[in-house]
């Protein structure tokens, strides 16, 4: 199968060090090697060293000193996490208003400066990869152009979606994994498979916009389980949860949780698939994140230690190499024969040309680069946005610090109203997302999800700059809070 070139030496060299800084072996402030010293380590020119220091700069991880060298930059002033929410006493209906679908639908004006994306702008794939992958496909089975596709998927595509599993730490049985169109179709697949309508479903608080709106298309209620910022699920409130309600699934996000960017510590994963055997509970992990998160570790998943098949793992690639091929797929452990049949009834197979080329690119032998590059990427984007909150958000903001992924969740002073600085920020052409929505209940009024995905430009960190001069404005006027 053919393969991409490597990245560029410099850019090897770089993402070496960029690593290194941000797991904390290279500590802030401290000397790097010189140009002389790195290149002769490396084997290469010092031209190489010194094009790998000026990405570490633009990336602002690394500044340079006069006549001193070059050192590890200081990170933003330390901001304090977000506090855990409180547990909620009973499940809700789930009413996902107008708000939310505004704020985080596709139709969005092209002017308008957003920072709802959750997904990579096109700058950050490589189209040409996806294409070249594509029209290989397309000539080699040219005939399946013509041809209705199985509903579970091309047996090639599945055989590499298993080998891709082992770097989850999953060992699967290519005749178990289904092939669907995207994550959020793997979501309600196997919701559908586990529930009836009035059903509880036990979820992160906050959690993910399009899951309320999930939860509320098939009739079923929303209980909102306290989630840490750096930690996860509370599994001590959902053990209560289990006691006290009838939930019959959960749905978790273990690494890079959407809006917190919380990721679970390996214990806690197990400690869930426990309970869910002694329950005989579905787990419905999304593991769409987990190509992005910095820490080797956190990309095992929960499934990884399900014995009993209690863990039902959706993932895709929408958010790592192409969002336009549309394909998701799943395992559905032992629901897998019922959700088969609801696949069959409901949408039948997805192309299965662009299936193979999704097989293509997922076992070439760059693609493990390729999900570095991008790493590296948002990481120095991400930085760059915490700098801009630190220096121009109230003074009181909590913030998010996750270990890779696109999102950052705020938490502002009490007195302020995420959704009337979501309104002042509209009249200034600029889209964030106030944390109300990202909940059943309204709450979070105080709380912010930015999202630095879509297509970035230096127009974004400026546009920010005004949204937190325009939140301190609000907070030093005094305007009233509107009641939750």
């Amino acid at each position: 199968m053919a393969t991409d070139d490597a990245p560029p030496l410099y850019l090897q060299i770089a993402e070496q060090l960029a690593q290194l800084i941000r797991n904390g072996t290279l500590a802030r402030g401290e000397k790097l090697p010189s140009v002389r010293e790195l290149a002769r380590q490396h084997g290469v020119a010092q031209t190489t060293v010194v094009q790998a220091y000026h990405w570490l700069e633009d990336a602002r991880l690394i500044t340079a000193r006069p006549r001193s060298g070059f050192f590890v930059a200081a990170r933003p002033v330390s901001l304090p996490e977000p506090s855990t929410p409180r547990p909620m006493r009973r499940p809700r209906e789930v009413s996902v208003d107008w708000l939310g679908q505004r704020i985080l639908g596709r139709n969005q004006p092209v002017d308008m400066i957003s920072y709802s994306g959750g997904t990579p702008g096109p700058e950050l794939f490589n189209p040409d990869r996806v294409r070249r992958a594509v029209v290989r496909a397309a000539q080699r089975h040219r005939n399946l152009l013509c041809t209705y596709p199985g509903s579970s998927g091309h047996e090639d595509a599945r055989r590499a979606l298993a080998r891709y599993a082992v770097s989850l730490g999953c060992s699967l049985d290519p005749e178990n994994i289904v092939i669907t169109g995207g994550c959020m179709d793997s979501i309600v697949l196997c919701l559908r498979a586990v529930t009836q309508p009035g059903d509880v479903v036990a979820l992160e608080s906050p959690t993910h916009f399009s899951f309320l709106e999930v939860l509320q298309g098939l009739h079923l209620k929303a209980l909102e389980i306290p989630t840490h910022p750096r930690n996860g699920l509370s599994l001590d409130a959902l053990q209560l949860a289990l006691d006290t309600q009838p939930v019959k699934a959960v749905m978790v996000v273990p690494t890079l949780s959407n809006p917190l960017g919380s990721c679970m510590p390996q214990a806690e994963r197990r400690r869930l698939v426990q309970m869910a055997a002694r329950y005989d509970m579905a787990v419905i992990e999304d593991a769409i994140y987990n190509d992005l998160v910095e820490v080797d570790e956190m990309r095992r998943t929960v499934k990884s230690y399900d014995t009993t098949g209690h863990v039902m793992l959706c993932d895709s690639f929408s958010k790592t190499l192409a969002p336009g091929l549309r394909l998701g797929w799943l395992e559905a452990g032992r629901w897998a024969d019922k959700l088969r049949a609801i696949k069959d009834l409901q949408a039948g197979g997805q192309s299965a040309v662009l299936e193979l080329a999704l097989a293509d690119l997922i076992t070439q032998a760059g693609h493990a680069a390729a999900m570095r590059q991008l790493r590296a990427a948002v990481a120095a984007r991400m930085d760059e946005v915490r700098h801009v909150i630190a220096a121009h958000f109230p003074q009181g903001t909590r913030v998010s610090d996750p270990p890779g992924g696109l999102l950052l969740w705020l938490e502002l002073p009490r007195a302020l109203d995420s959704v009337q600085l979501h309104e002042a920020c509209l009249a200034q052409q600029i889209l964030i997302a106030p944390g109300t929505v990202f909940s059943a209940s309204g709450r979070f009024r105080n709380c912010l999800r930015i999202g630095v995905g879509g297509d970035w430009t230096p127009a974004h960190l400026q546009a920010l700059r005004t949204v937190g001069d325009m939140a301190c404005q609000m907070l030093q006027s005094g305007a009233p809070r509107k009641a939750a």
